[in-house]
């Protein structure tokens, strides 16, 4: 069973907006055995509503919309699916109590327009949102069901989770689940990877197809279990088997980050961390303090974004700054030092970069970042060299710290 999606805004088309919407519903979709097709997404027009619906509908059981529900004269969806299938918008007292209702939670009384918000195709089955005031909306065009939702993620998620997917499973009661294993790398590329699981890729059966996601500074390994499967194929002894391959750089499976990654290990371990961050401008401590419970382990950061703070804070020399320049080895060590001492911790991650798009020099160049980790005693430091992006760069540097402090922290403790 295929399902093809369509993403409606011009938000979207512009750039003003990031389309959430299709990598939620694909992802879910998929987990529940659904074929996914096409991804479209069109502007708030008729024409590209209702063209782009018809080709939709030729190679899939399911298309499901998105966008252009709300109350205003952009919102047109419904009047463009009305209009393809040639039905009428009727007014549906279940939508205009359900506005009300919303309406009167708030404090607030519904507008004129949200009378017209209230008008649906009158063939359609109303899905119920208790996030928002556009219903969602079930369809049946010939042998394709068609869903309409609003373009909110969250009052999307909130109708698919509750009722478009568990109708979409009682229609198709007989979907075979798709299963998925992941492991999260850090600090290898994924040419590497590949070379280190060769032999295990020549060795999976049919049915078990292995897929290398590389992101910033880390890389997916996503082993699946196809519907072209036979036998039984034991998903998790594959994947333990393909960690054994990689396991010095495997942080976690799953959903795992490498901040969750550390800092179940330092609480495992009694550690307490901290950071000193020049270029990165405290964005390691932001994905460090986005973990709940982070408290029971890191104390703290020195954004030293400048020389001043670097030598008054975490006493960096100034004759190693003139000498080598604030984007150098021995900078970082002195940071990290100073900043172990600063804060009493355990370990710590101190960076010093150039992010970019400006500052670079020929010596060192935009995407130039020294990163050092380590504790009193042992000290790890490396030259990364990115060249891209401002954020880019700073996105890439604070992971592959967070996993050089992670390597740190499992071979030294």
């Amino acid at each position: 069973m295929t399902i093809n999606i369509i993403t409606i805004g011009d938000e979207l088309l512009i750039g003003q907006v990031i389309d959430t919407n299709s990598a939620w519903i694909g992802k879910a979709a998929n987990q529940l055995g659904f074929d996914l097709g096409k991804i479209y997404t069109v502007s708030d027009t008729y024409s590209a509503i209702q063209d782009t619906l018809g080709l939709a509908i030729k190679d899939s059981d399911v298309v499901i919309l998105t966008g252009g529900l709300g109350p205003t004269k952009d919102d047109i969806s419904k009047k463009a699916i009305a209009e393809f299938m040639d039905d009428d918008l009727v007014h549906s007292e279940v939508s205009w109590e359900h506005i009300q209702a919303m309406f009167k939670s708030f404090g607030r009384t519904p507008l004129e327009m949200h009378k017209e918000q209230a008008k649906v195709p009158s063939s359609a089955l109303l899905l119920e949102n208790k996030m928002g005031t556009a219903m969602g909306m079930w369809l049946e065009h010939a042998d394709t069901i068609i869903i309409s939702l609003p373009g909110v993620p969250y009052e999307m998620k909130y109708i698919m989770e509750h009722q478009g997917f568990p109708k979409l499973q009682s229609r198709f009661p007989n979907l075979q689940r798709i299963e998925h294993r992941t492991l999260h790398t850090v600090g290898v590329g994924e040419g590497q990877l590949s070379e280190k699981l060769e032999d295990f890729e020549d060795s999976l059966p049919v049915g078990l197809k292995l897929a290398y996601l590389p992101n910033v500074g880390k890389v997916r390994l996503r082993l699946s279990k196809t519907k072209a499967s036979s036998g039984d194929l034991d998903l998790d002894k594959w994947t333990a088997k393909m960690r054994t391959s990689v396991e010095p750089y495997v942080f976690g499976e799953g959903e795992t980050s490498i901040s969750e990654a550390l800092g179940q290990y330092l609480k495992e371990k009694d550690l307490k961390m901290g950071t000193a961050e020049s270029c990165t401008g405290g964005f390691i401590s932001h994905l460090i303090t986005g973990i709940s419970g982070s408290s029971a382990y890191f104390e703290g950061s020195v954004v030293s974004y400048s020389n001043e703070v670097k030598i008054k804070v975490l006493n960096v020399k100034e004759e190693t700054l003139i000498s080598y320049g604030a984007v150098s080895e021995d900078v970082v060590r002195e940071m990290l030092k100073g900043l172990l001492n600063f804060l009493s911790i355990d370990v710590g991650i101190a960076i010093s970069g150039v992010a970019g798009p400006t500052g670079g020099t020929k010596d060192k160049p935009v995407g130039t970042v020294w990163v050092a980790v380590g504790n009193k005693e042992k000290v790890e430091v490396r030259l990364l060299n990115i060249s891209k992006s401002r954020q880019k760069n700073i996105e890439y540097s604070a992971t592959r710290a967070l996993g050089m402090l992670w390597q740190f922290v499992r071979t030294n403790y």
